[in-house]
This record gives C-alpha cells, sequence and structure tokens, in this order.
C-alpha cells in the first residue's frame, strides 16, 4: 500500500487555513455580541461553538479545494 506523505509545508498551511478558519467564526461571534447587545463574556462562554464552526468552515474549505482541483484535472486531461 502507497504510504501518504505531508510534507512540513502542506501542514503549515493547513495550519493556517485553519487558522484563519477560526478567525473567521471567532469573529463572526464578536459581530453577533456587538449586533444583538449581548454580554462580552459570552467570548469565552460560546468557545466550544466556535470551534465547531471554525470545523465545519475548514471542511467546506477543504470541499471546495477538493472540487478545484478535481475539476482542474478534468480540463487537463482534456486539453491533451
Amino acid at each position: 500500500m502507497k504510504d501518504i506523505v505531508f510534507t512540513a509545508k502542506r501542514q503549515r498551511t493547513e495550519l493556517i487555513v485553519f487558522g484563519v478558519c477560526l478567525l473567521v467564526s471567532f469573529l463572526m461571534n464578536v459581530y453577533a455580541i456587538v449586533a444583538f447587545n449581548t454580554e462580552w463574556k459570552e467570548l469565552y462562554t460560546q468557545l466550544l461553538w466556535v470551534l465547531a464552526i471554525a470545523v465545519f468552515l475548514y471542511a467546506v474549505s477543504v470541499g471546495v479545494r477538493l472540487l478545484y482541483v478535481g475539476v482542474r484535472s478534468v480540463l487537463k486531461s482534456n486539453k491533451k
């Protein structure tokens, strides 16, 4: 069976993508606090939901990137 190897560059890229997803979900939480005029303690009490939304956003980004690579490979194979 073929081994799958993740290079250090790929790991760093995936960590950056997940960090951006985490930042976006955190900023969504801040926006919700300001928009609905709730208490700021929700910034740390809702961290589990922030993490869940970040994981969801990361999964969506992985899906979009896989779709992009798939479409690109199909278009590349049609050119040959």
